[in-house]
C-alpha cells in the first residue's frame, strides 16, 4: 500500500517551493486520512502544526526550511517514502495551561515547549510558586519563570540557564528568568505529574504576561500548569537523529 502523505508549508517563498516540488513528486493528500503529515518550515511552523492537528491521529514529520529546525529533519526532496517508512517516533505530552486575568477571565491553552510568565511592565514582577497546592516560594522577585516539557527544554528554558531534559524524563524544569531576589535561585526540576501554580503578587503595580508556546494573556492574577497525558503528540525524526540524540548532542556544543 503507497503511502497517503499531506504536506504542509509556512508562507516562507522557501517552504513554498519545496511544497510545490514536493506535491509534484509525491501528490498531496488530504490530512485527515493521511499516514503521515510532512511539515515544511521551521520550528515556529512545525509548533503550529502540531496544535493545528491535535485531534488528527497521523505523526507530523519536519523538514526544515526554516533556521534553527531543532524539531525538524534535514531537507531533501529524494526517498522521502523511504525515509518516513525508517522513522523514528518520539511521543511528547504538551502542558496545559488555565490562566485567570484580572478581570477574573480564565484562558485556557496548551503548550509543547514551555508556558513562561513575564513581566510587562518597568517593574520587576512578584511571583508565588505553589507545587501541588504547596507553597514552595512565598516570593520570587524577577522578569519571569517558565515552566518546561522535555521537548521544549532546549528552547527559552536553556536560554534562561534552565536544564537539557532527556526526551524520556518524566521530569518538567522550572526555571526563573533573570531573578533578583532569591538571588541564587535558578529553579527546579519537578515530576512530570506536579501540578505548578503562579500567584501575582501586586499586580496592579507589576503587570505579568503569560504565554502557551504563541498564545499570550495580558495581565494575569493566577497560572496554573500541569501535563496533559490526554493529549499526544507523534512527531517522526530520521534514526539516529531523533530528539533523543539532538537533546545529548545540544549539551556539547
Amino acid at each position: 500500500m503507497s503511502l497517503r502523505i499531506a504536506f504542509c508549508a509556512s508562507n516562507a517563498p522557501i517552504a513554498q517551493a519545496a511544497l510545490a516540488g514536493l506535491t509534484r513528486r509525491y501528490g498531496d493528500h488530504a490530512e485527515f486520512g493521511a499516514d503521515v503529515i510532512v511539515a515544511l518550515g521551521g520550528d515556529g511552523f512545525m509548533l503550529q502544526t502540531l496544535h493545528r492537528t491535535e485531534g488528527n491521529p497521523a505523526p507530523v514529520y519536519g523538514m526544515n526550511r526554516g533556521t534553527v529546525g531543532f524539531l525538524m529533519n534535514e531537507y531533501s526532496e529524494h526517498g522521502l517514502v523511504e525515509r518516513l517508512q525508517a522513522a523514528e517516533e518520539a511521543v511528547i505530552n504538551p502542558l496545559v495551561m488555565r490562566a485567570v486575568d484580572k478581570d477574573g477571565r480564565e484562558h485556557r491553552a496548551l503548550a509543547i515547549n514551555e508556558v513562561s510568565l513575564l513581566r510587562a511592565g518597568p517593574q520587576a514582577a512578584k511571583l508565588k510558586i505553589s507545587i501541588d497546592d504547596k507553597v514552595r516560594m512565598p516570593e520570587l522577585i524577577c522578569d519571569g519563570a517558565l515552566l518546561a516539557t522535555p521537548a521544549g527544554s532546549t528552547a527559552y528554558n536553556y536560554s534562561a540557564h534552565g536544564p537539557i531534559l532527556p526526551i524520556g524524563a518524566e521530569v518538567l524544569a522550572l526555571t526563573a528568568v533573570a531573578p533578583f531576589r532569591p538571588r541564587r535561585w535558578r529553579g527546579a526540576l519537578l515530576p512530570k505529574a506536579a501540578e505548578v501554580t503562579f500567584e501575582v503578587l501586586e499586580a496592579e503595580k507589576r503587570p505579568v504576561m503569560a504565554e502557551a508556546d504563541s498564545n499570550a494573556v495580558e495581565n494575569v492574577a493566577r497560572v496554573h500548569i500541569r501535563s496533559e497525558p490526554e493529549v499526544v503528540h507523534r512527531v517522526l525524526f530520521d534514526p539516529g537523529h531523533g530528539l533523543e540524540e539532538r537533546l545529548i548532542r545540544e549539551q556539547f556544543v
